[in-house]
């Protein structure tokens, strides 16, 4: 019997998998842009500087858009600044989160510290605690509405915009409040140079140093390394899921809105001493300060569903929609500046929420 040998089986060579495609360096940088709100408004400030620039050498302007004036147009950031980041803590806080009262607070707090420091005679200290606890109260009137009652965020601050608008109005027969103790506060408009490095920069508005920095800072901390903060965050990205945990999702939101009101009570002060004067309309003449803020937030990288927002973003969006402003009316002259700074800021406003929507859908949100 014979047998025949078995031809060897010849192993098959296994296939390499193919290697994934390496994203293209424009595809890596509008990636970065998209999810990385602090560079894609620091690359938006540098084009608006650089743009404006070249318009000024160009003699388009009417004009110097050079850093001495760039400097002075923070006198009105530092505003728009503590507010957008009182509308941040309100729109983190989720359910359709918003203040559009914090103008008309801004207006009524800023009448009462015109009574109290320029009509009563308190301390300067005094009158600038009882308008950041008065400011709070008329915040507190907004939780008690939208966490304990249920009201929609957007119809009860609403409601308490014309509350509080006309109620300044009327304690003050529409006058403003003037005295040469509210008169003298006007100094926190002056130009001082930055300590250690002033000799190399220009000069910057005073209330930089008394009212942005330490109400920022105070803002960041509370926001971004307290437990409060924690739950602030939690309750705007799933307040079902945070009251399962065991959150106080009432008490969190109520608190947010309060926190906005004493920001408002804050920028009273400010608003009061730029103007050197106390005046029932100013945090609603013309359009206000609630939608520039609400503006300058969505900008930010504050989502509007909530649970997502960096105090850095609303930082960077407020110096970008000033130093456009301040472009903008060395541009046009007259009243056609104020209103080309409107269509410039509902642009931003369309745009903001586009780009928010695109990256959400796309990545995931940004960071």
């Amino acid at each position: 019997m014979t047998t025949t040998a078995t031809p060897p089986v010849q192993e098959q060579p296994t296939p390499e998998p193919p290697q994934e495609r390496q994203p293209s360096l424009l595809s890596r940088i509008v990636k970065a842009l998209l999810t990385q709100r602090i560079a894609l408004l620091a690359a938006l400030i540098v084009i608006v500087v650089v743009w404006m620039t070249l318009l000024d050498m160009g003699g388009y302007l009417n004009g110097s858009y050079d850093p001495d004036y760039l400097s002075a147009s923070l006198v009105d950031a530092v505003p728009l600044c503590l507010l957008a980041l009182g509308e941040l803590v309100v729109i983190v806080s989720g359910r359709g989160g918003i203040d559009l009262s914090i103008g008309s607070m801004v207006s009524l707090s800023g009448m009462l510290f015109g009574f109290a420091y320029g009509q009563w005679h308190w301390g300067l200290a005094a009158a600038i605690v009882l308008t950041i606890v008065v400011g709070g109260v008329l915040g507190a009137v907004n939780g008690f509405l939208v966490a304990n009652l249920g009201f929609p965020a957007l119809i009860a601050t609403l409601a308490t915009y014309y509350a509080f608008k006309s109620l300044a109005l009327v304690v003050t027969n529409s006058s403003p409040i003037s005295s040469p103790e509210i008169a003298g506060l006007y100094t926190i408009t002056n130009q001082v140079e930055i300590p250690l490095i002033g000799g190399q920069l220009p000069n910057v508005p005073l209330g930089v140093f008394t009212f942005f920095l330490p109400a920022v800072i105070v803002i960041w901390f509370v926001v971004a390394r307290t437990s409060y903060g924690r739950r602030l965050f939690a309750i705007g990205t799933n307040d079902v899921a945070a009251r399962w945990a065991g959150l106080d999702v009432r008490r969190t939101r109520f608190v947010a809105y309060v926190i906005s009101g004493l920001v408002a009570g804050l920028v009273a002060v400010y608003i009061t001493a730029q103007f050197a004067s106390a005046r029932p309309d100013a945090g609603t003449s013309g359009n206000g300060l609630a939608l520039p803020a609400i503006t300058i937030a969505v900008l930010g990288g504050v989502a509007i569903t909530g649970g997502i927002g960096r105090i850095a973003g609303v930082v960077l969006a407020t110096v970008l929609i000033t130093w456009l402003n301040a472009g903008i009316l060395l541009a046009f002259t007259g009243n056609a500046g104020t209103q080309y700074q409107l269509l410039a800021l509902g642009l931003v406003l369309i745009f903001a929420a586009l780009l928010n929507g695109l990256t959400q859908r796309r990545y995931g949100g940004t960071r």
